[in-house]
């Protein structure tokens, strides 16, 4: 989901084509999944109950009827009887959410309703970068709606073999690992 709010093109290229993405080369990832892997050894029972955690539940993969799948970083039980993910990311917080990660809750959210039967209204990311900032985002069901439409679009470029337009953010293309095949 993320590659194709990056680019619609990262669809393309790894799932059609079948040319693998080589993320884990980037600084950025690089530095992700060893903070992922820090914070998985550091306390790795604390719940936060200011919150109104009750539970926790850390590196959860979940897939779905729909075909979609994701590993959800902690998927964060409530008293109120709802569930919420939480994203951690090598980033910092510079007072808007970015589309990508508020869409990234999105569809960790569908996955937990559609496995767990509980409702999600909303979702945290902590940015790692601007001293754990926890941040909390309203997930509608305007967003929901717009994830299933987007399942649609992923399906139609995988299973038509569609060549999607590129991104409209350009500067993407600048640290993309296809820029070196894509006329974009």
């Amino acid at each position: 989901m993320l590659q194709y709010l990056f680019c619609p093109r990262f669809i393309y290229f790894e799932n059609v084509l079948d040319i693998p993405e080589n993320q884990g080369s980037r600084f950025k990832v690089a530095k992700g999944r060893e903070i992922h892997k820090k914070i998985r050894k550091t306390n790795p029972e604390y719940l936060r109950t200011k919150l109104g955690v009750i539970k926790k539940e850390s590196d959860v993969y979940l897939d779905s009827d729909s075909g979609i799948c994701g590993i959800v970083d902690e998927i964060l039980f409530m008293a109120d009887g709802c569930a919420v993910p939480l994203d951690y990311k090598y980033a910092e917080f510079k007072d808007r959410i970015f589309e990508t990660y508020h869409f990234q809750l999105v569809f960790y959210g569908k996955l937990i309703k559609e496995n767990y039967g509980v409702p999600v209204n909303d979702g945290y990311i902590v940015y790692t970068r601007s001293k754990n900032k926890l941040v909390r985002v309203d997930l509608k069901k305007k967003d929901f709606e717009k994830l299933n439409d987007t399942i649609e679009e992923i399906d139609v470029i995988i299973k038509n073999g569609k060549y999607p337009k590129p991104t409209k953010y350009k500067k993407r293309c600048i640290d993309c690992c296809y820029k070196n095949i894509c006329e974009s």
